[in-house]
């Protein structure tokens, strides 16, 4: 039997390749809107970061979400994402 390819994405934080299931996308959509997309199926271009809060802190720190999208993302996305982090560690 095949085995399935495991669609693998790297972490904006640590910048390791990680699998895309371990992963929290961020998607920014055709209107420029910048969300937390769970499930990974929202249309749109996406950026993955690890579970973990020290790679969200890196990310932060050298703006890598905003070089990902091109524009500058508002403290309630970087709120709502470790809000997820910090639902998800207990």
């Amino acid at each position: 039997m095949k085995q399935k390819k495991i669609p693998l994405r790297m972490c904006l934080g640590c910048k390791e390749m990680k699998p895309k299931k371990e992963l929290i996308r961020v998607v920014r959509n055709n209107e420029g809107e910048i969300g937390i997309d769970l499930i990974g199926k929202k249309p749109g271009r996406g950026a993955y970061i690890c579970r973990d809060a020290a790679c969200l802190e890196q990310a932060i720190k050298a703006k890598r979400l905003d070089k990902a999208f091109e524009t500058t993302i508002d403290n309630e996305i970087y709120e709502n994402l470790k809000c997820q982090l910090e639902g998800n560690d207990g």
